[in-house]
């Protein structure tokens, strides 16, 4: 692996900091530092501004605008323009004075700068002593949180302490709407602001979608008032006081954010809703309010805790994955999804891709099922958007977009938009893969049924024949290894709708009714039987590789740890077109169907395939090291395991892919979750029956995790030698180490690394 890691953050169980100011860093960090709760989310930005380089951004999830101009391309089914999550108001704005200077932590004189996050309360900390030029010294400590539960609530406090000499501060108190999306334009128009002693707020509309943001803001201090300022896109309050040594003054500001995805009543009436819980809000205080956050927080660990004895490192990097996720999405919302960069950045413009049914899905299915639902109910929602997809395709059916807020195709790229699959066949993966696990049948009734049976005609009808009519398959596409395009027979997309007839022939079987409701005929379900039966999967002479696509065996070599970890990102860094010329795989494709339906092949498959590709997988996508992972762990290579599970851990907080600036991984962080539960922990979900089959890394001496298995909650605990299967409620049946077992409280069996 040529990527290595940049070691900079405290390594803490339950929390992540930094301590000293690196200006350098400082996107990274305002990255790691970032809340969201689904609703709402907002970068670890510092609350006063910087001169250093810096992506203020304040995000909520569905709202979002079009692109000002179309792309200059008039071929049918190539998206014209896109659309993308905006950056929104900025409720956290603060300028801060001393003696007259103004606050700059690029530009001031500051000691002892820190900044935490800490998971177990959702708070993050920034506290520093500034040196003024007046040659006085204020600590200032500032604290924020967003509600998990009351999504529209956020809560900030800013304390300050005299240390040396008396000072004068000044504080305004901002809501800015003038926010610009990557630094370069303003895609908000200003409908309303206003600013008295008791409230500001600003109201902020979308000039093409149709949507409105309202911020409204209580602010509570002995401090002075001052007086207020509104204007356009803008609301600010003035406070002034006086600090001696040991004086201490706090401002508390208490925000209701109303984000509007459909409006339908007056801004006067969105406003006056966002007020009333505004009061509610600020009657209940912020002390109460972050201890709802504390009790939120202790029941998520107390549920979704993963422990691991004797590895710092990775027992903080799967933390910081938990807590992120958690934040990102937990079913607060069925309108919602969960975007690649979650609510923590603009890069992928906050777009949903296929690997929230592949990736994140399995984290709901055994934590949250209804969360899981709520992931596939969003997809049913945006059918008739994926209907139009596949017309302007030339097909039939339904052809979910690659990249997506809306439900329609968001990527500009054609070689994307209109060669990948993979949200299509995920759909239904994880519809089935919901149904087997939970036993929802009354979900396949009302949604799945249709949504494969959509699907499948989209695949039969996309899919061709060879000349001779004996095989079947895709033509002209790009699978998950994105470095390889318009290519024949990906096999990925061959075996994944190959998996989609079966399903499909399969709920036919059961649903004759559903099959008389949606016309399903018998001349159509013997079409995909014969494209299932004929459906063309590349091997090497041995039958036992797959080859990635037809010709990929006869492609260029090249060495991926010859390439300077100065390249990566390689898009930045090489030409687009040498990308292509060689064997190098951005992240698996292969292995990644073999993942999915893991049961389905053999060791001795899993282990050919994974020694022949491993080598050539650059892990450009931050999917990648925990698919590798699993499949080390389940094949013996126990250090290679470890490695890339620390890769995909710390992702983020180790900046291995050098772009942590633009925002957080938030669907590899779902996999670092399957990287302990499907890969150490050796749980399979993909047949009838549970399995449970783990492995320990030499250099652990413990770790245990909890999976809610149709009602069942088990937890596990691996030690080195053996492991224990916990469970509470619901006996659990099980094949566990090999042997099929129903355990109703404890059972303790040996563990052999294979």
């Amino acid at each position: 692996m040529a990527k290595v890691a940049t070691k900079y953050f405290v390594t803490e169980p339950y929390s992540v900091s930094e301590k000293g100011l690196n200006l350098e860093r400082n996107q990274v960090s305002e990255s790691i530092f970032s809340l969201a709760n689904e609703y709402m989310g907002v970068r670890g930005t510092a609350e006063e501004g910087i001169s250093a380089d810096t992506l203020r951004g304040s995000y909520f999830n569905g709202i979002y605008e079009y692109a000002r101009e179309d792309v200059p391309m008039h071929y049918k089914g190539i998206v014209k323009r896109t659309h993308f999550m905006i950056n929104s108001v900025d409720y956290l704005a603060v300028e801060i004075y001393a003696d007259g200077e103004r606050l700059d932590t690029a530009k001031c004189t500051v000691k002892n700068f820190e900044r935490s996050l800490d998971f177990k309360s959702g708070v993050l900390t920034r506290s520093f002593v500034w040196n003024t030029k007046s040659g006085k010294k204020v600590l200032c400590v500032f604290k924020r949180f967003l509600s998990m539960t009351k999504c529209r609530r956020a809560y900030q406090k800013l304390y300050f302490e005299g240390i040396d000499g008396r000072v004068n501060i000044q504080v305004n108190c901002i809501l800015n709407g003038n926010v610009l999306h990557w630094g370069d334009h303003c895609y908000w128009e200003h409908e309303n602001s206003g600013a008295s002693e008791n409230l500001i707020f600003v109201s902020c509309v979308t000039p093409t979608t149709n949507q409105r943001v309202v911020s409204v803001q209580k602010i509570q201090t002995t401090a002075t008032f001052n007086g207020s300022k509104s204007g356009e896109y803008y609301a600010c309050n003035n406070y002034s006081f006086e600090l001696n040594e040991g004086q201490s003054e706090q401002i508390v500001r208490y925000t209701v954010n109303n984000a509007v995805k459909n409006i339908k009543c007056s801004e006067e009436q969105d406003r006056l809703n966002a007020i009333e819980e505004l009061e509610l809000s600020a009657n209940e205080g912020f002390d109460i309010a972050l201890k709802n956050s504390v009790e939120y927080w202790n029941n998520f660990w107390n549920t979704c805790d993963i422990e691991i004895e004797g590895d710092e490192e990775n027992q903080q990097g799967i933390r910081f994955c938990l807590f992120q996720l958690q934040q990102t999405y937990h079913g607060y919302d069925p309108e919602n999804n969960i975007g690649a960069k979650g609510l923590t950045g603009e890069a992928y413009s906050g777009h949903a891709f296929w690997d929230t049914e592949t990736y994140c899905l399995p984290y709901y299915l055994l934590n949250n099922p209804v969360a899981a639902k709520n992931l596939l109910i969003y997809r049913y929602s945006k059918l008739e958007q994926a209907k139009q997809r596949a017309k302007m395709l030339d097909c039939d059916g339904a052809c979910y977009p690659i990249a997506t807020l809306n439900g329609n195709e968001g990527c500009t790229l054609w070689q994307h938009a209109s060669l990948q699959f993979q949200p299509s066949t995920a759909v239904v993966y994880g519809v089935w893969h919901y149904a087997l696990v939970t036993g929802d049948e009354k979900f396949v009734k009302d949604y799945g049924f249709e949504m494969v049976y959509e699907v499948v005609k989209f695949l039969l009808s996309r899919g061709d024949w060879n000349a001779s009519k004996t095989k079947f398959g895709f033509y002209s596409v790009m699978g998950p290894d994105e470095f390889q395009m318009m290519v024949n027979h990906n096999c990925y997309t061959n075996y994944m709708a190959k998996r989609c007839f079966e399903y499909f022939i399969s709920l036919c079987s059961r649903y004759l009714e559903l099959c008389k409701k949606f016309g399903v005929s018998k001349e159509f379900l013997a079409q995909i039987q014969r494209a299932c039966e004929c459906t063309y999967l590349p091997t090497d002479k041995s039958g036992m590789i797959y080859e990635q696509h037809e010709g990929y065996f006869e492609l260029p070599h090249i060495d991926i740890h010859s390439i300077p970890v100065t390249d990566f990102p390689l898009y930045d860094n090489w030409s687009y077109d040498r990308i292509y010329r060689n064997d190098m795989i951005k992240q698996p494709d292969v292995l990644m169907f073999m993942l999915l339906y893991n049961q389905s092949f053999s060791k001795q498959c899993k282990l050919a395939n994974y020694e022949f590709y491993e080598p050539r997988t650059i892990h450009e996508s931050s999917l990648s090291p925990s698919v590798h992972s699993i499949f080390a762990s389940e094949l013996g290579k126990h250090d290679e395991a470890l490695k890339f599970f620390g890769f995909a851990t710390r992702m983020d907080l180790d900046d291995y892919n050098r772009n942590a600036n633009q925002g957080l991984h938030t669907t590899s962080i779902a996999a670092a979750w399957m990287n302990i539960v499907y890969g150490f922990g050796g749980i399979r979900t993909d047949g009838e029956k549970l399995v449970i089959n783990p492995t320990i890394p030499g250099i652990w001496k413990s770790y245990s995790f909890k999976i809610n298995y149709k009602g069942s909650i088990a937890k596990i605990k691996v030690e080195q030698g053996k492991a224990t299967v916990s469970v509470i409620g619901k006996p659990l049946t099980a094949v566990i180490a090999g042997k099929e077992v129903t355990v109703s409280s404890v059972y303790e069996f040996a563990v052999k690394n294979p």
